[in-house]
């Protein structure tokens, strides 16, 4: 996510006690000074914090939640499933076949181990399907699913979620949170048996300094600029005091709190100063590869393009010679990178790997035979993920809204769902999912093919064949362009199969388009520099419908079709503040018809989760971002001890 970009004058190394706002006798601070034309925090506005008596004086306050995830999910599945109807033995000899069987076997083998962790194989081992290499270790350059999943076993986040995207402070992290009544301050106390992989304590000051950090232009963040950006300041008071200032009562403050992992201040308060890129020079190729972690995980192997690998950290939860928080269940976690599907559905059943997502067609047509279920069993969920066709509307091609739709109406969608789908998807009806409270009641039904209209759009809008070779054209500029152009699409079976179908359809309205499989981490590149015409993408949703502005607000950093209409952008400042849930709801609702009216993705599907889980794993859930999508989502995992 990225925000305005306004450097300041070079105050090379003061930092750390202005933009900061670091006390002076802090432990955390460096007495050495690097020379750097780096500024950190030259993106937030000046302000000075009062002190922490006068803050707490001036303001009233209300108690947040700090509760133990785990609890939390245990008393969801008991009012939601209830008494297992069937024993592990037989969940474990059902075939999913139906909605029914789906049911029980997750009802039977979801559940979580026991709060003590009784009966849990602490020295198991598991292997896990990486869907792309580790780009970044360090947290606040995570974008990709893979370094998400990597930082949720590693970093630190201060709040997390539940399955109803209900905030709460984790236990393990925090002893207290408190909100100011007028929503502009958040006061959080931080746990002191916390440690950082080399043996240094964490404090409040690794959170501030990975604020001030995201708000510096010179380091490059692709995500989390656009909830940092709504922050005002971050301020440690001491070790264990700290504070969240907001610059608006929004409805998002807790959100973009979230949004702020801890980095060790005491490795990167000068690193950064010496390359803001925080990859490029000697030291962060070092740290990149032995990044020190406060997670319950620490990165011990790292074969780039093969696997990576953490380890349970001792120092996660023994501290001073007590256990202070539950042992993770792993001893180790192996990320095995498999890009092909099919290769990993191999691994699955051959026992190489443990846990590994499905296609449709794997989920239809390859795993509901004895083969498959000799070691595994599968599951489905629901998900809120939304895949698209993303034009570049900066292009003559796309600029104009008739042509955009035009391209929605030419697919063939039954083909879509039936054929490449195998009918376990929804068709999209836009970009929130129906199920979401943020959906409008006016909702928009999908897309149907109509080759009709989408050649009289065309047709509307000047693209017409006049020199009778079988494409359309339009005279741009003094010059007569054909309306041909090249899809990317990543090198999934499913992706490649849908540009075909494209192809096909728009073939018989005289366009031509040239899908091009493309390597993900390529094809995301090319996305953030605004290097294509069309692509194929998809979005997991976010825990608030906020996080759509850096989609669709002009201007945003992931606002990759370039996308720009006034009454958007006002309406996602208006939900930003809005806190009656009903009334952001009808906010959200507006945003998601008028970008379904502009069309600057053609909506295809929302996926379902589809996984196949080895039969030795226990404690499996879903939800609307996906099996671990909620922190700390497959910490929940675990395998039993083999009985006697």
């Amino acid at each position: 996510m990225t925000g305005l970009f306004h450097p300041l004058s070079a105050l090379s190394c003061l930092f750390m006690l202005l933009a900061c706002g670091c006390s002076s006798d802090s432990s955390k601070e460096s007495s050495g000074v690097v020379e750097s034309d780096v500024v950190i925090g030259d993106l937030v506005e000046p302000f000075t914090p009062p002190s922490l008596a006068e803050l707490i004086e001036k303001n009233q306050w209300g108690d947040r939640e700090v509760v133990d995830f785990f609890e939390r999910l245990r008393e969801s599945h008991d009012a939601e499933w209830g008494e297992p109807e069937l024993s592990a033995e037989e969940a474990l000899a059902l075939r999913n076949g139906s909605a029914e069987d789906n049911r029980k076997i997750l009802q039977t083998l979801g559940r979580l181990a026991p709060a003590d962790g009784s009966g849990v194989d602490k020295d198991a081992v598991i292997v896990r399907k990486a869907n792309s290499d580790l780009k970044s270790s360090n947290p606040i350059l995570q974008s990709l699913l893979t370094e998400q999943e990597y930082h949720r076993l590693t970093g630190l986040a201060l709040v997390g979620y539940d399955k109803d995207f209900l905030f709460y402070a984790d236990a393990n992290i925090v002893t207290s949170w408190q909100t100011s009544e007028d929503n502009l301050v958040d006061v959080l106390k931080i746990r002191n048996d916390l440690t950082w992989s080399d043996g240094e304590r964490v404090t409040a000051y690794d959170f501030e300094f990975a604020f001030f950090a995201i708000m510096t232009e010179d380091v490059v963040v692709p995500s989390l600029r656009q909830p940092a950006e709504q922050i005002k300041w971050v301020k440690a008071y001491d070790d264990q005091t700290l504070v969240f200032f907001h610059k608006r009562p929004l409805a998002t403050n807790t959100a973009n709190i979230n949004a702020i992992p801890a980095i060790p201040k005491h490795v990167y308060e000068e690193a950064i100063l010496e390359d803001p890129t925080l990859s490029k020079s000697a030291r962060h190729s070092e740290l990149e590869d032995n990044p020190i972690t406060a997670g319950p995980y620490e990165l011990v192997k790292r074969e780039r393009g093969q696997e990576f690998v953490v380890r349970r950290r001792e120092g996660w939860f023994m501290h001073e010679g007590k256990q202070v928080r539950s042992v993770p269940h792993f001893a180790e976690v192996r990320f095995k990178v498999i890009e092909d599907y099919n290769t990993a559905l191999l691994a699955l059943k051959n026992g190489q790997l443990d846990e590994s997502e499905f296609t449709a067609e794997q989920w239809a047509t390859q795993t509901d035979d004895a083969d498959f279920y000799k070691k595994n069993t599968k599951i489905t969920g629901k998900e809120w993920t939304r895949y698209y066709i993303c034009w570049n509307m900066r292009l003559p091609l796309f600029e104009d809204k008739r042509v955009r739709k035009a391209m929605s109406y030419s697919l063939d969608y039954d083909e879509m769902l039936q054929t490449i789908h195998y009918g376990v998807h929804l068709p999209s009806r836009g970009t929130f999912h129906p199920d979401s409270w943020m959906f409008p009641e006016n909702g928009p039904e999908p897309y149907v093919q109509d080759l009709d209209e989408a050649e009289r759009l065309l047709d509307e809008a000047g693209w017409v064949d006049s020199d009778g070779d079988g494409v359309r054209d339009k005279e741009i500029n003094g010059r007569r362009v054909p309306f041909r152009f090249t899809m990317l699409t990543t090198l999934t079976e499913a992706s490649r199969a849908t540009a075909i179908l494209l192809k096909e359809s728009l073939d018989q309205i005289g366009v031509e388009v040239i899908p091009k499989p493309t390597e993900f981490t390529v094809l995301v590149q090319k996305c953030r520099d605004k290097d294509f015409e069309a692509f194929l993408g998809a979005w997991i949703t976010g825990a608030d419908p906020d996080s759509g502005t850096n989609l669709f607000a002009t201007g945003e950093m992931r606002n990759y079709p370039g996308y720009s209409n006034e009454e958007v952008d006002r309406l996602f400042d208006e939900g930003r503040v809005e806190t009656d849930i009903e009334k952001r709801a009808a906010i959200y609702g507006q945003i998601h018809n008028l970008l379904w009216e502009d069309q600057p993705y053609t909506w295809l599907i929302y996926r379902n989760s589809l996984y196949g889980f080895s039969k030795r794993l226990r404690g499996y859930s879903f939800a609307p971002d996906g099996p671990y999508g909620y922190y700390p989502g497959f910490q929940g995992i675990h395998v039993l001890e083999a009985q006697p």
